[in-house]
Formats: structure tokens, sequence, C-alpha cells
């Protein structure tokens, strides 16, 4: 076949299907492990971390009492490309998640391009939430006994210090806890999810005591402009939702569990969001917050004029943190498990351990990066490049449901996407699913929402990325030898 032809050469969805069922290669495959409880909580254990601690503070003076809105729309937003993920998961049930999907769908090159995306987004995202631990690690320090870590160790060269060390131990610690096995971590993520849980209902059941309706008066102080920029902001709070379609290879009845775990997650996200948000902006007036990053805390120190509420609160927070931590390095592990498989990576991250059935080496060399991007490097924009590449890999799976949808409208689909509309056009009839072409939309307009430093950082990784991709991945791909290229 020509470059051409190579390059949008598309991987069939029934060898797709095969391959996941028998794990083609030598040597031991994962572990169907993981039900549908499992699969919920690593989505929202994805999802659930600094977002509602940080970013209801920095999105309340945007909006005033609108932010409740304002989550409502974000969800909304995030509910286009969920539903397409649940279509796709429930057909393609494998792990490499909008990389798989991208490479059934519109051939190799995107599908490279997409899974290039997610390593930035998974990669950076888990070394800037790990930073935000070691953070909130030092606050509790100061709190409980007067004892502040020194900036030389909490804070990489450029940002006053010499390396994080708490950041790079967060990381160390998921490490351990996901080569351990991978039911061993779901369960653990689990816990800590229903930790997290927790803890926000504690911090509601206290603000709403406080709660004055006066307060969400004027509710729209700053017009509709001011809640949909406070939307746009929080909409990186609903990321994390498609880590489940990352554990298609370990889920024991994927195409059952992984179209409900995607839409039940961000189901309950939203409503702990909009819970969280209603009873912070009633128990305190929204010009209080100041774009404190300390907001929630803040209102449980005023409503009991105590500080032991805040430690609690503070507490939940070091555990969401570790919890997304521990999910997005699960995701970025499987995504490039599925990416050394078929060989646009080397074969070391596909590699299986025997004894606890989960890819070590890939593992080590996943945490060794983000531990020393943690530790040793300021993020920068790099950091606010994640949002892009994660809406460009949703605004990908959304284009694969409506090019799968005509393409092989014949597949056993356990979930579709609903409005569609269809009609005849040359003798055939043409699929258009209203949901994932609204999806594009929207993340095509957040994604311009972005500065210039930030999709200058992504187009440098992107043209990186290229450079790999040709000097590796195309000339290792396993379908240069298979004649099934469709």
């Amino acid at each position: 076949m020509t470059m051409f032809d190579a390059l949008i050469a598309r991987k069939p969805v029934d060898r797709i299907l095969i391959d996941s069922a028998a794990e083609h290669g030598d040597g031991p495959t994962l572990k169907r492990s993981m039900g549908l409880g499992h699969l919920t909580a690593l989505s929202i254990g994805a999802s659930l971390g600094t977002g509602i601690f940080v970013i209801l503070g920095e999105a309340t003076p945007e909006a005033g009492p609108a932010v409740i809105v304002a989550f409502i729309l974000a969800a909304v937003t995030a509910l286009f490309s969920a539903l397409s993920y649940a279509e796709l998961a429930g057909t393609i049930p494998v792990s490499g998640s909008s990389y798989s999907y991208a490479y059934a769908t519109i051939g190799e090159f995107f599908a490279w391009v997409c899974g290039w995306c997610l390593l930035l987004e998974y990669g950076v995202s888990i070394a800037a939430v790990a930073v935000g631990w070691g953070q909130y690690i030092n606050e509790l320090s100061r709190t409980l006994f007067d004892v502040e870590l020194p900036t030389a160790l909490t804070a990489p060269p450029g940002d006053g210090g010499v390396v994080n060390i708490p950041a790079m131990v967060i990381v160390a610690l998921a490490c351990v806890i996901l080569m351990g096995g991978a039911t061993e971590s779901a369960r653990l993520n689990t816990a800590m999810v229903i930790l997290k849980v927790c803890v926000l209902v504690f911090f509601c059941a206290i603000a709403f005591t406080a709660f004055k309706s006066s307060n969400l008066s004027p509710f729209m102080p700053f017009g509709v402009g001011g809640m949909t920029a406070a939307a746009a902001m929080v909409f990186f709070s609903y990321i994390g939702f498609d880590a489940a379609s990352t554990a298609g290879n370990e889920a024991k009845n994927p195409r059952r569990d992984l179209p409900r775990a995607i839409i039940l997650s961000l189901a309950i996200i939203t409503v702990l969001y909009c819970l969280v948000a209603l009873a912070a902006v009633g128990a305190m007036p929204w010009q209080e917050f100041g774009g404190t990053e300390a907001s929630l805390a803040k209102v449980l120190t005023d409503v009991t004029q105590s500080t032991w509420p805040a430690v609690v609160l503070s507490i939940g927070a070091v555990v969401a943190i570790a919890s997304v931590v521990l999910a997005v390095m699960y995701g970025q592990t499987r995504i490039l498990y599925t990416m050394g498989k078929d060989g646009l990576v080397p074969s070391v991250f596909a590699k299986v351990n025997a004894r606890t059935r989960v890819p070590v080496r890939n593992i080590l060399i996943v945490g060794t990066i983000v531990a020393l991007l943690a530790g040793l490097v300021p993020l920068g924009e790099l950091a606010n490049a994640t949002s892009i590449g994660s809406l460009f890999a949703f605004a990908l799976v959304n284009i694969g449901v409506i090019v799968l949808r005509n393409t092989r409208p014949d597949l056993d689909r356990t979930f579709t996407t609903p409005l569609t509309i269809r009609f005849q056009y040359d003798g055939r009839t043409v699929y258009l699913p209203l949901v994932p072409v609204l999806g594009v939309v929207f993340c095509t307009l957040l994604m311009f929402q972005m500065k210039a430093p930030t999709w200058i950082a992504f187009a440098l990784w992107t043209m990186l990325g290229l450079g790999v991709y040709f000097a590796y991945g195309y000339r290792n791909s396993r379908m240069r030898d298979s004649e099934n290229a469709a």
C-alpha cells in the first residue's frame, strides 16, 4: 500500500475484538477482574479531585450564584462526548480508549495523534495533580503541627525550590499500588472514592445549615456572559469520565458495564458538583469567595467558627488528589499497553507480569517519567495544553461515532446515542447522529477559547509526536503486515 493508504488504514473492528479476546502475542495477559462498581469508581476517581476543591473558588467570582448553572452547562457539554464514549466503549470494548476508537474509525495516523495527545493529557495532568497534592500536605502540616515544609523540598527549580519531594512520593506510591495488581488497585481506588464523596457530603451537610436564600440574589450579576465564562472554566472538572474506557481488557463484562460506568460516573459527579456549589454560595455571599482556592474550607470555618471541619475537608482533598493520581496513571499505562500491542510504541509497554497480570515495566517507565516531571519541571503552559489534548481526543471520539454508524451499521451496539437522523443518499442509508455532531461543535468551541501560549505548547508537542511516529510507529506498526487493513 502507498504511504497515504497506510496512514488512513483502519484497524477492522472485528480484528480489534478478536485481538482483545485472544490477546495476540506470547506471554501472560491482563486479567478481567473489574465489575461495574470498580469501573464507575475509576471514572469518578479520575475526575473528582482538585476541580471541585479549587475551581469553585475561582469560578464563583466570574458568575456569582449562577455558578450552579455553570456546572450544569459544563455537564451538558461533557454529556455529548460521554454518550459518544459510551457507544464506542460498548461496541469496541478494549483498553485503548479514544486511541482504539480512532484506529477503528478514522485511521492509524489519527489514532497515533490521539494517543499522543492522551500521553500529554494523562502524563502532565498526573504531574500537575501530584504537585497539588504536595501543597495540600503542606497545608495540613501547617494546620495540624504548625510546621511548614521548606520550599526547597516542595517546589521544582524555577518555582523557587530544588525538588518537589511530596509530588514525587505520591507518584511512587501510585506505582507501587498499580504494580500490585488491577484488582487491588481497583479496590483501593473505590475506597478512596467513597471517602472523598463522604467528605463532600459532609461539607454540604454543614454548609446547608447556614443556607440563606438572600445569598442567591442577584442570581446572575454578570449576565449570561459571566455564566458561560464560568462554565468554560469548570468544564475541566469533568475531564476523567472516560477513564473507564481504558479498562476494556480488564472489565468482566465490558460491553455491558463500560457504557453504564461512563454515564453513571458523569451523573454522580454532576450531582455532587451542583450540590456543593449550591451549598457553598448559599452559606457564604459570593463576593467573599474572592478567587481563593481554599473557598470550601473558608465556608466551613465561617459556618462553624472552628477549624476542625476545614481540617477534615483538607484530609478529603489529600485523598481525592491521591485517587486522581492513581486512576489517571492507570489509564495512561493501559493506553500505552494497547499502543504497544499495535507496535506503535516499543513492545516493552505491552509486557504483562505473569504473577500480577499487570504491565509492570510499563508502570515503572511511566511512573519514573511522571515523577521527574512533578519533582523537577515547572509545568506552566504545558499543563494548560492538557486541556486541548483532552478536547481533541473527545472530538475524535465523536467523529468516530459518526463514521462507524455509516461504515458498520451492522455492529452489535449495547448502547447508541439518541437523536439520529436517517436519510437516503445515492441509494444507501446515511446516519447522522446529532449528539456526536454537537460534541464536535462544543469541543471545537472550547479549544478555541485557549490562549496563544497554550496552542504553541500543544503544537510543539504534536510536532514532536509526528517525529516519533514516522521514526518508529509507522515503521513498526502491525498493520503494515496485515492484509485486513480497511
